[in-house]
């Protein structure tokens, strides 16, 4: 039997799987790392770390697997997004990856907008608008502030890229991860030689660009003797981690759509025809289905929101889950449940780290609204629950504006752990939610279907994701909870209006 390797470089860890022809994993292995705080707000990465667990990762999970180096197919690649990772002429790293999560290019973004006449225009040219995550201000960064190093830069990759270089020697990327780089032409499929050359940014830097599926490169015979494998092995595009995501829930066809809920809080739906980004408010790109596209939402801190009221109030639940070994995030979901749809009239808004999407705005600030002397704790978790989904509902109803219909939603991470939450999420969304094999394994499965398709295992990637991805638990709308949700979410998306003043008077203090 054949097998191929998916391989996902993630912000705080590697994860390598490997999966057979049937799409079965057969072994996976996972190693975690730090990234660097040079100064609050700022995230770096020293790229040979990420190498370094992609090789640990690799040599554990054949280990795991027993099979010969020769069964290999293909490799896939995922990764974290935007991150910049800058190569001198002699393909050395110039300096540590500057990565998504960092925020020093607020200044940057502004003068990129005001270049083009405004974030509409910007739009005109790549189908984005300039946020402080992507790669475009973190270029423009060190063209600034660190000219000596720009000089220095013959190549620039993103993160997973480099481990392309690594095991190829080729410099390359995929188009998702050029769609991110907010240089990209989304809709004609190539770099936007019009604004690079507006911004004053060497056009020699840029990486070539293949789709998700295609053969990138093959394995040097340096790499095949440090991981174990055989030279010449197929390496593909692969894909950044939403849209590797996208492939490894099946949310390739219209209709469909991807709910991640981890930290961030994506919602992703795929698009075969190419449509004008709303406000600039979505992200656009080009997605792991050669001449498709995926438009997603990202809310920032929707498990994180959770995760920031289990550690700040729900010390006894974690007491209880040390004592018992039940998850203290089940025992929260459990006493949510306990109150009513709509939390008695408790709403809340996720915005504790500012917000992306619908609103680009980092004075947003999270909210309880409507407290009253009948709240107690377990009203308050279940308008946590529930303004998550809300949040997660404003991204959805932004991509319906393109006029793609909603007929079910695929979700992912811990939101579709319990299924009290998930009953949850179905009420609000008013749409099927369900969950599909192997969508714990966050983007390294999109990969291996990217791998797979790559080296002849399945004829493209819809089929793939098709064949491969059962669903395991269905979830429908209850429908009396459905149209109370409706009234309480109309409610809900006039809390941020409201407070904007207010929150605005609160940054400056």
């Amino acid at each position: 039997m054949a097998y191929v390797l998916g391989i996902d470089v993630g912000t705080s860890a590697c994860k390598t799987i490997i999966v057979n022809e049937t799409g079965e994993i057969v072994a996976k292995a996972t190693k975690e790392y730090d990234f660097i705080v040079p100064r609050p707000g700022w995230t770096e990465s020293d790229p040979e770390v990420w190498w370094d667990a992609t090789v640990d990762t690799i040599k554990k999970a054949l280990e795991k697997a027993a099979i010969k180096p020769e069964e290999i197919a293909a490799i896939g690649l995922s990764g974290q997004m935007h991150t910049l990772v800058p190569l001198d002429k002699n393909r050395k790293v110039i300096r540590n990856a500057i990565m998504w999560n960092d925020n020093r290019v607020g200044k940057q973004c502004d003068e990129v907008h005001n270049k083009v006449g405004g974030e509409d225009k910007l739009i005109d040219y790549v189908a984005n608008t300039a946020l402080p995550g992507y790669t475009i201000g973190k270029i423009l960064w060190i063209k600034e502030v660190e000219p000596e190093n720009y000089e220095k830069i013959d190549k620039f990759v993103i993160a997973k890229d480099y481990i392309r270089y690594k095991l190829t020697g080729k410099i390359a990327t995929d188009v998702s991860d050029a769609s991110g780089t907010c240089l990209y032409d989304v809709e004609k499929n190539k770099w936007s030689d019009d604004l690079i050359n507006l911004l004053e940014i060497k056009k020699s830097i840029f990486p070539d660009v293949v789709e998700s599926p295609e053969i990138s490169g093959h394995l040097t015979s340096e790499a095949a003797s440090i991981l174990g494998l055989k030279e010449g092995t197929p390496v593909v595009g692969g894909a950044g981690d939403v849209l590797a995501q996208a492939v490894g829930t099946g949310a390739t066809e219209e209709g469909i759509a991807m709910l991640i809920i981890g930290t961030a809080g994506i919602a992703s739906v795929a698009l075969s025809k190419f449509g004008r980004n709303p406000g600039g408010s979505l992200q656009l790109f080009r997605g792991g289905v050669p001449g498709e596209w995926n438009i997603f939402g990202c809310t920032l801190a929707a498990g994180g929101s959770f995760k920031w009221f289990r550690d700040s109030f729900g010390l006894e639940e974690k007491i209880i889950a040390n004592l018992s070994g039940e998850d203290a995030y089940n025992i929260l979901v459990n006493e949510a449940m306990q109150v009513e749809v709509g939390a008695n009239g408790l709403l809340f808004t996720p915005y504790i780290v500012g917000e992306r999407c619908p609103y680009t705005d980092p004075n947003a600030r999270g909210a309880f609204v409507g407290i009253n002397v009948m709240h107690d704790k377990r009203a308050f978790v279940r308008a946590v629950l529930e303004g998550i989904v809300f949040s997660l509902k404003d991204a959805l109803k932004l991509i319906e504006t393109l006029g793609v219909p909603l007929t079910q939603v695929r979700v992912s991470g811990g939101g579709a752990i319990n299924p009290k939450w998930r009953q949850i999420q179905a009420d609000i969304l008013g749409t099927e939610v369900v969950t599909v094999s192997y969508s714990g394994e966050g983007g390294s499965y999109g990969a291996a279907i990217l791998a797979g398709v790559g080296a002849g295992f399945w004829p493209s990637v819809k089929e793939a994701a098709r064949k491969l991805l059962k669903i395991e638990t269905r979830t429908v709308p209850i429908a009396e909870n459905k149209s109370k949700y409706e009234k309480v979410y109309d409610i809900y998306r006039e809390i941020y209006y409201a407070l904007k003043k207010v929150n605005d008077k609160i940054s400056e203090l």
